[in-house]
């Protein structure tokens, strides 16, 4: 039973993992008049601890302190800052299990799931470790026969980060990596639902020899004090957020008073298409690792799934029978597929777009309820016969529903994958290349899969067009956004 604090560190090798204060420049801090908010376990609803709230003048501190660390950061090699970034990288592995542990405790997914969330998280500091020494600049010739032009890539400065509680490793690395491997200091803020895994790769940071002041872990249940105070103090420099479109618009607004150089990961609303000469067993599989991972609880998964009529029967079958199989419970019990949702209205958004759905001709053809008991457990649900004016259509889920759309023909399923204000991911299977180029081009989405449902990784550029988003995470592009470019002029 994992029903506190206790519990949890005696699933671990390392119980000192389990860290409950902020990470404040470099130290660890209790909440102003020890102020705390309780974290729960998804899966019973358990209070699992008790963490350190920090308070928007607490954070205010750690930027001030992180202003004067980051410049001595800056103007060490970067060779030094790539070698801390690799024993960093090192200590996550080494702590894999453990910190996966943490994750499904906090979060629900399932821990073999978990695992490969705490390999993807540390790929990017890996990664970005290397990139540290491969920030160049450029030398242009010059206008006139007297001048020279040169082309510096300098850190930006202080950063901060605000991330969502789906995949609390990853969402904080893939944005600490190249904001340390740059040379700039960095000021998380992780979701309340999950602060810690955040505080945990606080505590491996240290171990890794950051220097005090580079790294902050902001742990509060105040998301819009915080918000406000990374928007609106000057020393902030550059602000990288994942999460609702919604929020995303009022926090370009509110930094927008700064001129603030902002990326934006924001919401999806996922078109995967199979055509009738895709390969459906392939296809059923990359739908079921693109709409159920984390239980739909992705910014990238299928959130409409749309076949074509030849094969719409075949595939509606296979999907719910290889749906029907997978097992809902406690991520941390071996051989759960699918865990809980975060919360009650996690579930209840779910439900309403499955009962929209029903209000309007669609057909269930695989499960739509609620799991009796502790824990916030939904069914998978499957339903045929969807349609553009059911809710799914328009909103993101976030959750283990999968709508199946009938079409005939490539240009109207391209216009219906693209009739949505958001362009973050899209997937589609088939096998005539004149097809795969044509759609491929044709989605207007910042990623496409083809034939393929898993398409996240440290070395591509991740990111959205349209309402999904500004900027790219991952890649050699992904360091960019905290980088200024410093032109020279020089007269010889």
């Amino acid at each position: 039973m994992l029903d506190d604090l206790t519990n949890l560190q005696s699933l671990l090798k390392d119980p000192t993992l389990v860290a409950t204060k902020g990470y404040l420049a470099g130290e660890w801090c209790e909440g102003d008049n020890a102020q705390t908010f309780p974290v729960y376990n998804p899966a019973r609803g358990d209070i699992i601890a008790d963490v350190s709230d920090i308070s928007r003048a607490q954070t205010a501190e750690a930027i001030s302190i992180a202003e004067k660390a980051q410049k001595i950061w800056a103007d060490r090699p970067a060779k030094e800052r790539s070698n801390i970034m690799r024993i960093w990288y090192n200590l996550m592995m080494e702590n894999q299990e453990d910190l996966a542990t943490i994750l499904t405790a906090e979060q629900g997914k399932p821990l073999e799931e978990a695992k490969g969330e705490i390999g993807y998280g540390a790929s990017f500091i890996e990664f970005f470790a290397e990139e540290a020494k491969r920030i160049y600049g450029e030398t242009i010739p010059g206008h006139q026969a007297d001048k020279r032009i040169t082309v510096l890539k300098q850190p930006i400065g202080v950063a901060a980060s605000i991330t969502p509680w789906n995949f609390p490793n990853a969402m904080i690395t893939r944005k600490a990596g190249p904001a340390l491997a740059a040379g700039c200091a960095f000021v998380a803020r992780p979701a309340a639902e999950t602060p810690l895994s955040a505080l945990a790769m606080g505590v491996l940071a240290d171990r890794a020899g950051l220097p005090k002041g580079i790294l902050s872990i902001i742990p509060s249940s105040r998301s819009s004090d915080i918000g406000k105070e990374f928007c609106e103090n000057p020393i902030i420099r550059k602000l990288t957020f994942t999460g609702s479109t919604e929020v995303g618009r009022i926090l370009l607004k509110q930094a927008s008073e700064q001129i603030m150089k902002c990326s934006m990961e924001l919401g999806g609303n996922a078109p995967f298409i199979v055509f009738d000469d895709a390969d459906i067993d392939a296809a059923v599989e990359g739908a079921i690792l693109c709409k159920f991972r984390n239980n739909g609880q992705t910014c990238v998964c299928a959130n409409r799934i749309y076949v074509q009529s030849g094969v719409y029967k075949e595939f509606a079958e296979k999907l719910s029978l290889a749906v029907s199989k997978m097992k809902v419970g406690d991520g941390l019990t071996n051989g759960t597929a699918l865990g809980p949702l975060i919360n009650i209205e996690a579930i209840k958004k779910v439900q309403e777009h499955i009962a929209d759905a029903k209000s309007k001709g669609a057909n269930v053809i695989l499960g739509g309820e609620v799991v009796q008991g502790a824990g916030n457990f939904l069914t998978p649900t499957i339903v045929t016969e969807a349609t553009k004016d059911m809710l799914v259509s328009k909103e993101e889920t976030f959750g283990p529903f999968a709508p199946l759309f009938e079409f005939e023909n490539e240009d109207e399923v391209i216009e219906l994958a693209n009739d949505t204000i958001f362009g973050l991911a899209s997937y589609f299977y088939a096998k005539d290349l004149t097809r795969v180029y044509k759609v491929a081009e044709a989605l207007e989405y910042g990623i496409v899969g083809v034939n393929t449902g898993i398409i996240s990784t440290e070395v591509a550029p991740f990111g959205g067009v349209k309402q999904s988003g500004l900027g790219r995470e991952g890649s050699h592009h992904g360091i960019d956004d905290y980088l200024e470019m410093k032109y020279i002029c020089m007269s010889i």
